[in-house]
């Protein structure tokens, strides 16, 4: 079965689960030599299975997820943490609402180039098999098992994982 027939099915099955939100950074044109905040706009939606997101006509590797949040002057243990707050507060101001959870910096997955034996983001052709790296640490497992997995528990969430 080819990749994209994998994904395909994973499509059908997930039909009306929720979905999460993907954002894109935009920069600002400066307005009379001023530089204006950045702002994450609406760039579609996914499902968010992992290391991977699931659209329409896309799969995607992950990249950071934040909460849209409205900026506030706070103070910061770690510069980490004032990177993050930007990017929610970017997510906030690029018409986000509160609370939402926004995936940026996302990479598209070449699925050809895999079918092929060359990797793309997180997948790549392992013996033959469709295979995922979950974790940059982590070996490749069977993209088919992983995605199985990973749609149950969209599913079927554990109590209390809302």
């Amino acid at each position: 079965m080819s990749i994209a027939r994998v994904f395909d099915d994973a499509r059908a099955r997930l039909n009306g689960c929720p979905r999460e939100q993907l954002g894109e950074v935009v920069e600002p044109r400066r307005v009379l030599g001023v530089r204006r905040a950045p702002r994450i706009v609406p760039h579609g939606d996914a499902w968010h299975l992992g290391v991977l997101l699931l659209s329409d006509d896309a799969v995607l590797a992950v990249g950071e997820v934040v909460r849209s949040r409205e900026e506030a002057r706070r103070g910061f243990a770690a510069e980490s943490q004032r990177d993050r707050a930007a990017l929610a507060a970017a997510a906030f101001r690029g018409g986000f609402p509160e609370g939402v959870a926004v995936h940026v910096g996302w990479d598209p997955v070449d699925l050809d180039a895999v079918e092929r034996g060359s990797p793309s983001g997180p997948l790549a052709m392992i013996d033959g098999v469709p295979s995922v790296r979950w974790s940059p640490a982590a070996g490749f497992a069977p993209l088919a098992g992983y995605l199985e997995d990973r749609i149950a528990l969209l599913l079927d969430p554990p109590r209390g994982a809302s």
